[in-house]
C-alpha cells in the first residue's frame, strides 16, 4: 500500500513536471504532417498516466509531434486485457505497431523512442 502511494505521489510529480517543462513540437509542412499522421495511425500506446517510463516516451511523442493513439492500461481498463492478450504480458510503457499487416508489440521505453526518432524524425 506505501508502495503505491510512493509510486502514484512520484508519478505525479513527473507529470507536473513534464507538463511544465514539455518541449515545443516539430514543426513540419502541412503535407508532411499529413503523412506523419497516417503512419500514427497504425500505431497506439498501451501506458499508465503516471509510469516515469511512459511519461518519458509522451515527453518524445510531443516533441515529435506524433499523434499516437494513447491506451491506458490501469488495472479494470479493456486495453489491460489487449495488451497481456497481444503483447503476452502487462507492462507499460508498450507501443503496439501494425506494419504490413502484421503486429509487432515493442515494450522498453528506450527502445520504443529509438523507433520513433529513426521513423519520424
Amino acid at each position: 500500500m506505501l508502495v503505491k502511494i510512493l509510486r502514484n505521489g512520484i508519478g505525479g510529480i513527473w507529470q507536473l513536471g513534464d507538463f511544465i517543462t514539455r518541449p515545443t513540437k516539430m514543426r513540419r509542412s502541412p503535407e508532411a504532417q499529413l503523412e506523419v499522421d497516417n503512419a500514427c495511425q497504425q500505431l497506439a500506446l498501451y501506458q499508465l498516466p503516471r509510469c516515469p517510463f511512459c511519461i518519458k516516451v509522451r515527453r518524445n511523442m510531443h516533441k515529435l509531434n506524433l499523434p499516437i493513439e494513447r491506451r491506458n492500461v490501469q488495472p479494470g481498463s479493456p486495453y489491460r486485457g489487449e495488451l497481456e492478450a497481444g503483447g503476452g504480458r502487462v507492462k507499460s510503457p508498450c507501443l503496439r505497431i501494425e506494419e504490413n499487416g502484421e503486429v509487432r508489440w515493442m515494450y522498453e521505453s528506450n527502445d520504443i523512442i529509438a523507433y520513433l526518432q529513426q521513423r519520424f524524425a
